[in-house]
């Protein structure tokens, strides 16, 4: 019991630290979004392992639904494409893979939410420049000091946290909270 109760306080403590300081940059990530999907834009996901699987989740949500029924708004998870992810990495390097994939996919407007609880991995960081450089707007859901994916990103949202379970449980929170307000907002619903 000791250990279930040591990881509820700490996952508390984060999610409390969490919504303190990030409040506002998380509105602002969710009007950015709004704000792509009025000009004909995207929302491009991607991240590695556990990151991944929250971009994945979070690009369902995007398509299908969050809240209530209505139709789904554009969105897709780099990487989610075997064959393609494979291709790549095998003829580019993994490092390079997710930047040829998300070059391939993003346009001028659109935004990049790029996922890496650490900041640092190199493939999620040459994917965020790749995506700055068609003129995408990129998010960056990190966590503690946001490693080197901070450089790239108009809207970083570091989870104050150095354990990675933490931080991923912080980012499809994020997540979540993102996609009711871009779903509030574009539909109008109370």
């Amino acid at each position: 019991m000791d250990l279930i109760d040591s990881v509820f306080e700490e996952h508390i403590s984060v999610m409390g630290k969490t919504r303190k300081e990030l409040g506002r940059k998380i509105a602002a990530a969710a009007r950015l979004i709004v704000e792509s999907y009025a000009q004909g834009g995207k929302v491009v996901l991607f991240g590695n392992g556990g990151s991944a699987a929250d971009a994945l989740h979070l690009e369902g949500e995007f398509l299908v639904r969050f809240n209530f029924d209505r139709d789904g708004l554009p969105a897709i998870a780099i990487g989610s494409g075997l064959s393609a992810l494979t291709a790549a990495s095998n003829d580019y390097s993994y490092e390079k893979a997710l930047a040829h994939l998300v070059r391939a996919h993003v346009n001028n407007g659109d935004v990049a939410l790029a996922i890496s609880t650490s900041g640092r991995s190199a493939n999620v960081v040459r994917a965020a420049r790749a995506a700055q450089a068609k003129g995408a707007h990129v998010v960056g859901l990190t966590g503690a000091e946001g490693g080197e994916l901070k450089e790239t990103c108009q809207i970083l949202l570091a989870v104050p946290s150095r354990n990675t379970p933490r931080i991923q449980e912080a980012h499809i929170t994020i997540g979540h909270i993102i996609c009711e307000i871009v779903e509030r907002e574009i539909y109008r619903t109370d």
